[in-house]
């Protein structure tokens, strides 16, 4: 009998018919647990060439603020060992063309969407939010991801998801705009001394659930130029090299919620997923569902590959459900 058998009481066998990879996060229900990662496959359109959308879990939208945007200036990508660095800028249409193109296209395609929502203010947040749930689109969004990683414009720059205070200001906001019955995601940053703290902010002020992690904010060197290689100097690095990260913060959170110091909510993990086994190390931490983002560049084909590979690993291992697997690593 495997050890997942003996805790669940079953037989200890692969499930006749696969794997129950359904998900429920906070009454967003999912036919399985991989997503795309925001700012790393668009809409979906360009993916849907390597990867059925409408298979996946859903598709996180790049990150919709109120106003189209240019971004920032180039070279804004460069290429680090084990992954990448980015300072793109949330370049995009706006919400009004999101709504208006790729919700529908993404429902026409039968697959489920996650929107990012961005802004430089509480106040554009909960405007973002407010035109997605409400436009004739909103049927096909399974959930708001809100991306309190960006730039308070209205403090100094500083990163929403760096303070707690901030950081609920955003989710209250967002709350209040979209009604009680919308799922929210807050996407938090691991540059923070204590993530538990913003985490609490996060969920007391109206998340759902959270997604961990976005990008570690670091800086590339040209030594041929003696000059950073971005633009901007600074850019978020992901790939491989932040995964250990990942599940450290995911780690953290469910052992927070074990321990009684954050609301049992559903986490999402992110960050340096290639495979399934990046995958189901995310959940044996405590992820109900993970997203696949970096990876995408050098294989689109990853977010079907990793869920294929995550239900062959969950069934070698005699889990009969995913849930079954969710913080699995903190038994005693």
């Amino acid at each position: 009998m495997s050890a997942a058998a003996e805790v669940s009481g079953g037989a200890g066998e692969a499930v006749a018919g696969g794997v129950d990879m359904g998900v429920d996060l906070a009454g967003a229900r999912l036919p399985g647990p991989v997503m795309t990662a925001s700012g790393c496959a668009a809409a979906g359109r360009e993916l849907d060439a390597f990867t059925d959308v409408a298979a996946l879990g859903a598709v996180v939208t790049k990150s919709v603020m109120l106003a189209a945007r240019s971004g920032r200036p180039t070279p804004r990508m460069a290429e680090t060992p084990a992954g990448m660095l980015n300072s793109i800028g949330l370049q995009g249409g706006g919400v009004d063309a999101l709504v208006e193109h790729d919700l529908p296209w993404l429902a026409g395609r039968g697959a489920r969407a996650v929107v990012s929502v961005a802004g430089g203010d509480a106040a554009e947040f909960a405007e973002v939010a407010r035109r997605v749930v409400t436009s004739p689109a909103a049927a096909g969004v399974a959930a708001l991801e809100v991306n309190i990683s960006c730039p308070n414009v209205a403090n100094r720059g500083l990163v929403f998801a760096c303070d707690p205070g901030s950081s609920a200001a955003v989710l209250a906001a967002v709350r209040a705009a979209v009604g009680d019955d919308v799922v929210l995601l807050a996407k938090l940053s691991p540059d923070v001394t204590d993530l538990v703290a913003v985490a609490r902010a996060c969920l007391e002020a109206g998340a759902s659930g959270l997604t961990a992690i976005n990008t570690l904010l670091g800086v590339d060197v040209d030594v041929r130029t003696m000059r950073p290689r971005l633009a901007v100097t600074t850019g978020g690095l992901s790939g491989p090299a932040i995964r250990p990260v990942a599940v450290r913060c995911v780690w953290q959170l469910r052992a927070a919620m074990l321990a009684g110091l954050l609301p049992t909510a559903p986490v999402v993990g992110t960050g340096g997923v290639a495979s399934g086994a990046d995958a189901l190390q995310l959940v044996l931490a405590g992820a109900s569902a993970v997203q696949v983002g970096t990876a995408v560049f050098a294989d689109p084909g990853t977010p079907g590959r990793v869920a294929a590979e995550l239900e062959t690993m969950l069934a070698e291992r005699g889990f009969r459900a995913l849930g079954e697997a969710v913080g699995y690593a903190h038994r005693p």
